[in-house]
């Protein structure tokens, strides 16, 4: 068998199985997925996430996932597209200067 040359990326924490609690944990966890993403994808409203989240992790950690999410736009659709939005104009602005 031939090897292959690009680089094997090896994950520290794998994808589990969706229909687990354990997927929604990953998910929450994960910057790029949405709320809207688990939603459409689980059924589960972001309410019920932070539920999953509050009994699964340790009060410390479920702490700083809080403190993260509300931080971020990224775990909303809508606040990213906005942020994503001002970010270019700013560069195009740049540009020309």
């Amino acid at each position: 068998m031939k090897k292959s040359n690009r680089p094997i990326t090896r994950v520290k924490n794998y994808e589990p199985n969706i229909e687990s609690s354990d997927w929604v944990i990953w998910a929450a966890w994960a910057d790029r997925i949405t709320f809207e993403e688990i939603k459409k994808k689980t059924g589960k409203s972001e309410s019920e996430v932070i539920r999953i989240m509050r009994n699964s992790l340790k009060p410390s950690s479920f702490k700083l996932w809080r403190k993260r999410v509300k931080n971020q736009s990224i775990k909303h659709r809508k606040k990213f597209e906005i942020s994503r939005k001002q970010i270019r104009r700013k560069i195009k602005k740049n540009d020309y200067i």
